[in-house]
């Protein structure tokens, strides 16, 4: 089965099809992990996203169902050098994408694909599994709608809340598309975790009496969050508020700072950040936007920064109690630092 990927530039590319024939559009971006393809997909944050792997072969342990961060898998397509054909576990990802009705396509140079991204930042795109018209492909991701313009966190946001209890502090999350890890991670701290969908209402929040707020992680631009932004403003210094990933840029937004578009985002799970102190953790990231340091509102400081490029990672603000991040120290690719650095020292610093 042959498939083709057409570039909003002009570019298109034809490889191998895997999954089921059928067409997706939207951003293309890149990750530079090489383990956790699956945690990647059904990561919610990638809704609206066409996600590709650098790492040149991705599937050699198969599908591993119990580390998925949702339910299914969110990306709308995926791209890879080669997929494993013979994993040591199945079943095999071609076998899961063919099984479950999703789209990828193997067998094109992602390097070049890549430096691209790299160069010229993110584009649309278009996959076509079952064709390989690139004229078609080229069309449809010229068609297909800006990041900014889609509103995504409805599609991947709980529709009722929910209750998973505990013996320990009481934590509210708005669920913007919250990964399966960051309430294992609370919920192995004791919390007593109350999640709402993106629409709640501050009085809703507050029903619940939580000792702290959390804002998760979600697709698409934070603007698009007008619900929870208009939460954290009018709970930030009645409670603590916690924020990772699009968390910070809500908090921010909701502060009256401002977030912008990165020229191609950060994804991975080797992303170095430099803490206030000067140590350096190793990360995992995915993000398009970001915090704008000039436009932080006064009393929030920065406390982590990209090493590579100088871009905000977290910030708090001591006087109303507001802890972020950009990086997600629930998904160690390696040691557990990060979980252990964030998660012990703000559920510590509830009161």
């Amino acid at each position: 089965m042959k498939a083709v990927l057409g570039l909003e530039d002009g570019t298109f590319v034809i490889g191998n099809g895997f999954g089921v024939e059928g067409i997706c559009s939207g951003e293309l971006v890149f990750t530079t992990q090489m383990t956790g393809y699956m945690e990647a997909l059904t990561d919610p944050s990638y809704a609206g996203q066409i996600l590709m792997f650098t790492y040149p072969l991705i599937g050699n342990y198969g599908v591993d169902l119990q580390n998925f961060e949702s339910p299914k898998v969110h990306a709308r397509g995926c791209v890879a050098r080669e997929i494993s054909r013979t994993p040591t576990t199945q079943p095999s990802v071609a076998e899961y994408f063919e099984e479950n009705g999703l789209l990828g396509i193997s067998g094109v140079d992602t390097r070049n694909l890549t430096i691209k991204t790299r160069t010229v930042g993110t584009l649309r795109a278009s996959l076509i599994v079952g064709s390989v018209d690139g004229e078609e492909a080229v069309r449809r991701a010229r068609a297909a709608p800006s990041i900014s313009d889609a509103d995504l966190i409805g599609s991947v946001s709980c529709r009722e809340p929910y209750h998973i209890g505990g013996a320990g502090k009481r934590i509210a999350v708005i669920d913007l598309g919250v990964k399966r890890h960051i309430l294992a991670s609370l919920r192995y701290r004791g919390a007593d975790i109350h999640v709402f969908p993106h629409t709640a209402a501050p009085d809703e929040v507050m029903a619940a009496r939580p000792d702290a707020l959390f804002i998760s992680n979600g697709p698409g631009d934070p603007r698009k969050a007008v619900d929870a932004i208009r939460c954290v403003r009018d709970l930030a210094g009645e409670v603590p508020v916690i924020g990772i990933c699009m968390g910070i840029q809500v908090v921010a937004l909701a502060l009256g700072g401002e977030t912008y578009k990165m020229k191609f985002g950060h994804r991975g799970t080797n992303q170095p950040v430099r803490y206030r102190d000067g140590s350096i953790y190793i990360t995992t990231q995915n993000h398009g936007f970001a915090v704008d340091e000039q436009a932080l509102p006064e009393g929030c400081v920065v406390s982590y920064r990209n090493v590579n490029d100088g871009t905000v990672e977290g910030f708090e603000n001591k006087d109303l109690n507001i802890t972020c991040v950009q990086f997600h120290p629930e998904a160690h690719g390696g040691p557990r630092d990060t979980e252990m650095h964030f998660f012990d020292r703000i559920y510590r610093g509830i009161p």
